[in-house]
């Protein structure tokens, strides 16, 4: 049977309609939920789980939010934010939170593992978001550790943002993605800005940004998740809306998930609008991954209550992953060398996806 998909592709402002793609003419990956993982020690509960992240050992990072256990006898319970595990789900160690010498975010967004081994979080707390638990700050701040909870690095500062001209502070950053060829931190800047913003991974200093389309980023500040009620056929709108997650591939081609806007955007490093690719009919673009193959030949996105597999090279929908019991398209998500896929997907929980190899069927 022949799975029909329709997707735009635009590629430079033309806008290209692809009908008919035959995902049963290629492999594509397939999973199992692994209910089983992951053993957090009893004496400890999990908040929202907000971001995954792996390392050279394929041990599995997670960042939760210890503040929304709201109950007080699960609040004395909360686990530190940061939390590792190995793939069998045995727990291996635990830090992170405030402390002296450095801005712990007030509302912990985004985890990364960069090539050296260095830990990077983001925040997107903003002031007058009215949740219960949280200081009314801005996260302006990254922080990078080492992976026993040494602190390195901080770029920015708690509630100092200037907006999207700003090149020392981010605005409730969502994303980081260290690139190992040029040691160079991507940003996702994307709750309080609309910009990709760059940094050298190192000293933290500057390097370049861009908006939609490679553009300049304007200023909107709001707290508020502002969806679009319609969605006009077209190139989408000229500004980012909600920078939600982002990966540079092994290749260097920056993929970026804005998310409210339901598309994917492709730039070279420098920030040169290549394509994008629009889903309007779902919630898509929610998050991002790249395959484990060496090619990286599939780029993950969250959709709606599945991850959508895209042909990188295409930037075509090829399939879906839809396992029995999955948790959902999830907050953020992550592989590992294995292919495993992993979902945090804040207030429905975590899940392991154990990759089972390739298949020719569309969906499962």
């Amino acid at each position: 049977m022949t799975r029909t998909l329709t997707c735009a592709v635009v590629l430079t402002g033309l806008v290209l309609i692809t009908v008919g793609t035959d995902a049963q003419t290629r492999s594509l990956p397939t999973f199992d939920v692994d209910k089983a993982w992951p053993k957090v020690p009893p004496k400890w509960k999990l908040g929202d789980p907000s971001s995954f992240a792996i390392d050279a050992k394929d041990n599995v990072w997670l960042l939760h939010r210890p503040r929304t256990l709201l109950k007080p006898e699960e609040a004395k319970m909360a686990a530190p934010p940061v939390m590792v595990f190995d793939t069998a789900g045995n727990f291996i160690r635990a830090w992170g939170g405030d402390a002296q010498g450095y801005q712990w975010p007030e509302r912990e967004h985004g985890i990364h593992i960069d090539h050296q081994g260095y830990v990077w979080v983001t925040g997107n707390n903003c002031p007058t978001n009215g949740i219960k638990n949280l200081r009314p700050v801005a996260d302006d701040q990254i922080a990078k550790f080492t992976q026993e909870g040494k602190f390195v690095l901080q770029i920015g500062r708690t509630s100092e943002s200037k907006g999207n001209a700003d090149t020392r502070n981010v605005h409730r950053a969502a994303d980081v993605w260290v690139h190992p060829a040029t040691n160079e931190a991507f940003v996702a800047d994307g709750y309080g800005n609309r910009r990709v913003i760059v940094f050298d991974a190192t000293s933290g200093a500057f390097t370049r940004m861009w908006g939609a389309f490679g553009s300049t980023p304007t200023d909107e500040d709001n707290c508020m998740v502002m969806t679009p009620k319609t969605f006009p056929a077209g190139k989408g709108p000229a500004q980012f809306n909600i920078v939600h997650a982002l990966r540079v591939s092994k290749d260097g081609i920056v993929y970026v998930a804005d998310r409210e806007n339901r598309r994917v955007q492709v730039f070279t490093m420098q920030g040169k609008f290549v394509n994008q690719l629009i889903k309007t009919d779902t919630a898509f673009a929610r998050n991002l991954a790249l395959s484990h193959d060496p090619a990286q030949q599939f780029l993950y996105v969250g959709d709606g209550q599945q991850i959508t597999v895209v042909d990188r090279k295409s930037l075509t929908i090829v399939g879906a992953i839809k396992p029995a019991g999955l948790v959902g398209a999830g907050h953020q998500i992550a592989t590992d060398s294995k292919g495993n896929l992993y979902i945090a997907a804040t207030g429905s929980g975590l899940q392991k996806l154990t990759f089972k190899g390739m298949t020719t069927a569309a969906t499962q």
